[in-house]
């Protein structure tokens, strides 16, 4: 199993790999044909990424191997020059066109050749109603992409690296007053210098990153970003800061919660709780198990501490081509975890008036256990950071109303020289 970084484009073998598994899906559900309109599913099997306006991108897959791909002409050479692999390309004029030029003509012209056809079960219903020969909605593309690749593997742990230097970056940045514009600003660019330092024909289209911090007053709300004109970082926490997304196609994910200074005392026993349950997630998330048990466990042993009602979302989720997939930890969803899987471990704990308190790893199920991708520090000790220093800013009159707010925080009386 690959665990070294990866960061160059794959090969036509990887590409074919990928096909073939899902080929073995198609095959064990009698499938003459599958379609594919997911930009992610499109990119996964061809290695083209592009940014879907209304004109359809459609790929199909025959039992016999043959891609054909139905593209807008204008997007002929954009797509020779990120396909990897062999392809039929099938082009239309225009959308909207009138006429043999048609996207609609060249697809119904094409599915008609197939008897039983599989089709995403995401698929766009324009593109389902087209298909008059037995259709079968399916997840088998989603499927073949559950077990990684050792290549895949390793262009997940080229982003998870990135991601984990990046939130380190952003922890030694942390201080009151500091903005969620500011760490986006910045950390976002220092992953995108990176990744075209290591590879300039990174695709622009297949990178999504985001590095984001929520202070105390909505970290208890996990996606509440509404207002971040006003997130700035304040003195205590709990914090939660997010580095997530896509790097040249493959995803990550980390996120840790931390403190400015003090850890108000309320905050103890919750950081604790989520601590224990992510200990025992790391324990439970092994070959042979059952995705749902790692997260009803979870469960049960934040109930047995009261938080039964402070828990909003599963332990974890996958990682692949894009930041958030499947397969999941979650309740009820009964599949067996095995070697060569990725999930993110985010056990969360929500308290309103208090905070959120969650860290999240990317994490590669190995033949004998896992292995944490992103390895930043995450007890309490190292989650509490100094707010000593105050010379981050350069502004007077920045540091005056920061030092204002650290004083009345921890009853000093510092004053500026």
């Amino acid at each position: 199993m690959n665990i070294s970084p990866i960061y160059t484009p794959p090969s036509e073998d990887e590409l074919n790999s990928r096909k073939e598994k899902l080929l073995k899906l198609m095959d064990n559900s009698k499938l003459d044909a599958f379609v594919i309109a997911d930009p992610d599913n499109i990119f996964w099997l061809t290695n083209f990424a592009n940014y879907v306006h209304e004109r359809p991108f459609i790929l199909i897959l025959s039992k016999c191997g043959r891609l054909s791909f139905i593209i807008p002409k204008l997007e002929k050479m954009h797509a020779e020059s990120r396909v990897i692999g062999q392809i039929e390309y099938l082009m239309y004029e225009e959308f909207p066109y009138a006429g043999k030029g048609s996207w609609d003509l060249l697809f119904t012209a094409e599915i008609s050749k197939y008897t039983n056809v599989g089709l995403e079960e995401t698929a766009p219903q324009f593109v389902a109603n087209l298909i008059t020969t037995k259709t079968i909605s399916s997840e088998l593309v989603e499927v073949a992409r559950y077990i990684k690749s050792d290549y895949e593997i390793g262009r997940i742990v080229y982003s998870s690296n990135i991601a984990s230097k990046s939130l380190e970056k952003l922890l030694s940045m942390a201080a009151p007053g500091v903005s969620l514009l500011s760490v986006n600003s910045k950390i976002t660019k220092l992953m995108l210098l990176q990744m075209l330092t290591d590879n300039p024909e990174s695709n622009p289209l297949a990178t999504n990153v985001a590095a984001v911090v929520q202070p105390p007053a909505v970290s208890d709300d996990p996606h509440n970003f509404t207002n971040i004109m006003e997130m700035d970082m304040a003195a205590g926490g709990p914090h939660v800061s997010i580095i997530n997304g896509t790097i040249n196609g493959y995803g990550t994910e980390v996120e840790r919660t931390f403190f400015l200074g003090k850890v108000p005392k309320k905050a103890i026993k919750p950081y604790e709780v989520m601590m224990e349950v992510r200990g025992l997630c790391y324990e439970l998330c092994v070959p042979g198990a059952d995705m749902h048990d790692v997260d009803f466990k979870a469960k049960e042993v934040f109930k047995k501490y009261g938080y039964a009602e402070n828990v909003v979302h599963r332990v974890g989720h996958s990682i692949g081509v894009t930041g958030h997939e499947g397969p999941f930890l979650a309740e009820g969803f009964h599949h067996e975890i095995q070697a060569g899987m990725l999930f993110t471990i985010e056990p969360g704990i929500y308290l309103e008036g208090i905070g959120g308190f969650r860290h999240s790893d990317t994490v590669l199920v190995t033949p004998d256990g896992n292995k944490n991708l992103t390895p930043v520090k995450d007890s309490l000790k190292d989650m509490t950071l100094s707010i000593s220093a105050l010379n981050f800013s350069s502004s007077p009159a920045f540091k005056k109303k920061l030092l204002k707010t650290y004083n009345r925080y921890f009853g000093l009386n510092i004053k500026l020289e």
